[in-house]
């Protein structure tokens, strides 16, 4: 029975599933969200650009042209912080995702030094 399952899954590419796949899984989703969320100060900040730039553009009112100045410098201001966010949480997650991939290995290689031991130990009896 087990020849024949080696035969129907040999052509699978994947690999046995680790032991913390929730915790890789909630990573990789926490990875997809620190990239939407920059991009939507990018996207914030344009608009922030835009609506500065129509302000001062009018020429009947000259009175809010410092609002439009406004505008320009919250838009340097989202962009930044948008900026520092991302990098901030790219390098805390590049860190945790590394503890995670070095558990999952230290884990595998405990398992075949004790399957190792077994097997040493059967041989010896």
């Amino acid at each position: 029975m087990k020849d024949e399952a080696k035969k129907l899954f040999r052509f699978l590419r994947t690999k046995p599933v680790p032991a913390n796949t929730n915790e890789i899984l909630a990573l990789e989703r926490t990875k997809l969200a620190n990239e939407r969320t920059l991009l939507s100060y990018i996207r914030s900040s344009l608009y922030l650009l835009l609506g500065g730039i129509a302000i001062l553009q009018l020429k009947d009112f000259r009175n809010i042209h410092w609002l439009g100045y406004v505008a320009l410098a919250v838009c340097i201001i989202f962009l930044a912080v948008g900026i520092f966010r991302y990098v901030l949480l790219y390098r805390r997650l590049y860190k945790w995702n590394r503890v995670l991939y070095v558990d999952t290995i230290s884990d595998k290689v405990k398992k075949d030094a004790d399957t190792q031991i077994e097997k040493e130990k059967a041989t010896a009896e």
